[in-house]
């Protein structure tokens, strides 16, 4: 176990990182398309945040549908801030320092203010329900992608008073989350098309909380790791399940018809779920001797398009489950991440609208959220090493 003064130090380290990142930007070169790519994004998203400092889901319309279309009126929500606040953290921003410490700052402040005044009870960390990125990914979405950025900022916030604040509110969703897991060990909450992915986002925080030190949350850990270990085998609650539902197995153990519709529904198709296995079962090296043959096996499926293709067009779910891919190939390198990230950035670089944005083709279409996800999506091979690898 790792003492004070060491995890003070990875803290520190991460901090000046995250500094130096904001100062002189990742990429050197501007003539970089992947650069000037992530740059009229980031262009676009400062120009459309709200006077409160929060992002709404840009109406929900689909991509090919340009003319008219206009920012949500019914205001702003705490997923779609996060996603923004994370693309602006690993695109070099920070609330320091840098060009964007500003719509950062005002963005964690949106969020930290929705955080404070939920309920300390209950998975939820907003009054806002029913929106775009709510529905396909659950409506518990706005915790999991808060909990995520909450971890990856603490530690790293300006000043003593903001790092408390950061922390202090990244414990109270990280005991939200830990309360909530249901008893297959995932968070497949309550219907939404893809809410694997809040399962995923809900790991995720919990371990860059753990090796930061502001949680100890290992039984919600080894729950959801072992989750991910079955391969399928388990059974989400993804058609509605409450807190401690996901058992519908038929007698002998065996699934249901009903059972089996009840799983597709949590993973909404297989890119997602492998894409959150993958991610899950590669985080340290240990991890990736012991899963190899998950592993193996999940990335041979990267060379099938219809497999990477996920529902058939690309979505925001598609997005998201891409940045689980590109995170568990950026640990190992080698020629399959190399592959990956160039063909990925390649995509996606075709893929952006002359006003400098992303959007879905389906379920999440909303300019905000996918563009935030491309942009963490063009910056995985160039952002600062996370305080949770350098722990370890």
């Amino acid at each position: 176990m790792r003492s004070k003064m060491e995890l003070v130090l990875v803290t520190g380290v991460a901090a000046i990182a995250f500094g130096i990142f904001a100062e002189i930007g990742i990429s050197g070169d501007k003539n970089d398309p992947a650069e000037i790519a992530v740059a009229k994004g980031l262009r676009w998203l400062i120009s459309v945040q709200g006077k409160d400092g929060g992002w709404g889901q840009d109406g929900g319309e689909t991509s090919y549908v340009r003319q008219g279309e206009h920012l949500e009126s019914g205001g702003n929500d705490v997923a779609n801030t996060a996603v923004v606040a994370e693309a602006l953290l690993h695109a070099g921003g920070s609330a320091a320092r840098g060009e964007y410490h500003e719509p950062m700052r005002r963005a964690v402040d949106f969020i930290l203010k929705n955080v404070e005044q939920s309920e300390a009870e209950g998975l939820a960390v907003t009054s806002q329900h029913g929106t775009q990125i709510q529905r396909k990914l659950g409506p518990y979405i706005d915790t999991f992608l808060t909990a995520k950025l909450l971890a990856d900022l603490d530690g790293v916030m300006p000043d003593a008073k903001s790092n408390a604040r950061v922390r202090q509110n990244l414990q109270k969703c990280v005991a939200k989350i830990e309360k909530a897991q249901l008893k297959d060990g995932s968070w497949n909450l309550a219907g939404g098309w893809a809410p694997i992915l809040g399962t995923s986002l809900a790991s995720q925080s919990l371990q860059i909380a753990h090796a930061k030190g502001a949680a100890n949350p290992m039984v919600a850990m080894n729950r959801v790791e072992e989750y991910s270990r079955t391969d399928g085998t388990h059974l989400g609650s993804g058609s509605g399940g409450g807190v401690g539902a996901g058992s519908a197995s038929g007698a002998g153990g065996r699934m249901s018809s009903a059972a089996t519709v009840e799983l597709s529904a949590a993973a909404g198709v297989p890119l997602y779920k492998k894409a959150q296995e993958l991610e899950q079962l590669s985080r340290t090296e240990k991890d990736r001797q012991k899963n190899a043959t998950q592993i193996q096996a999940i990335t041979g499926q990267l060379s099938d398009s219809k497999f990477v293709t996920g529902f058939g067009s690309i979505g925001g779910e598609e997005f998201f489950s891409y940045l689980n891919i590109s995170e568990s190939l950026r640990r190992t390198g080698g020629p399959e991440w190399k592959k990956w990230n160039g063909d990925m950035t390649s995509k996606l670089i075709k893929l952006q609208n002359d006003d400098g944005t992303w959007a879905g083709h389906h379920c999440i279409t909303g300019r905000v959220a996918v563009t935030g996800a491309a942009i963490l999506l063009l910056t995985a091979n160039r952002e600062s090493v996370p305080a949770v690898q350098k722990k370890r």
